[in-house]
C-alpha cells in the first residue's frame, strides 16, 4: 500500500492487450538508525482490466493498494547487466476517498473499494497491518 508517485501508462501491445505501468511510494516501518523513515519505491505492472481500472481511477499522488507477484528480469545496457524487480498486479483495491474512486463503479473488474469489506475480508486478504 502506498502512494503513485506518477500517473499510470497505459499502453497496448501489439496483440492488443493493455498493460499499465507505475510507482509506488511504501514508507517503511520503522526509521533508519539517523532517525529518519525511509520509503521504497516499487515497479508496478497491471494487465487487462486491471490496467484499465487503475488508469482510468488514480493517479499521481493517489493512496493504492495492490496485491500480485514480484517478477524479476534482466536487460543489457551499455554493457552491463540491468536486473529488475516489478510487482505484477492481480488485485488493486482503493484506500480512501475521493470525488473520482467513489464515482468508480470497482465490481466491474473484480475490484471493490475499502469500504465495501468487511474488516475481516480485508484483515485476511492484505499481508499486513492497515
Amino acid at each position: 500500500m502506498g502512494r503513485l508517485t506518477r500517473d499510470p501508462e497505459l499502453r497496448t501491445t501489439q496483440s492488443g492487450v493493455s498493460v499499465a505501468s507505475f510507482s509506488i511510494a511504501v514508507d517503511r516501518r520503522f526509521k533508519n538508525m539517523s532517525g529518519e523513515k525511509e520509503t521504497d519505491f516499487i515497479n508496478c505492472k497491471a494487465w487487462r482490466n486491471s490496467a484499465d481500472f487503475i488508469t482510468k481511477y488514480f493517479q499521481k499522488g493517489s493512496m493504492i493498494a495492490v496485491v500480485g507477484s514480484i517478477q524479476t528480469g534482466k536487460y543489457e545496457k551499455d554493457g552491463r547487466t540491468v536486473y529488475t524487480t516489478d510487482i505484477v498486479v492481480d488485485e488493486a483495491y482503493f484506500t480512501g476517498s475521493s470525488d473520482k474512486a467513489d464515482r468508480g463503479r470497482s465490481e466491474d473488474h473484480g475490484y471493490r473499494r475499502e469500504s465495501e469489506q468487511t474488516n475481516h475480508e480485508m484483515d485476511s486478504s492484505l499481508p499486513f497491518d492497515l
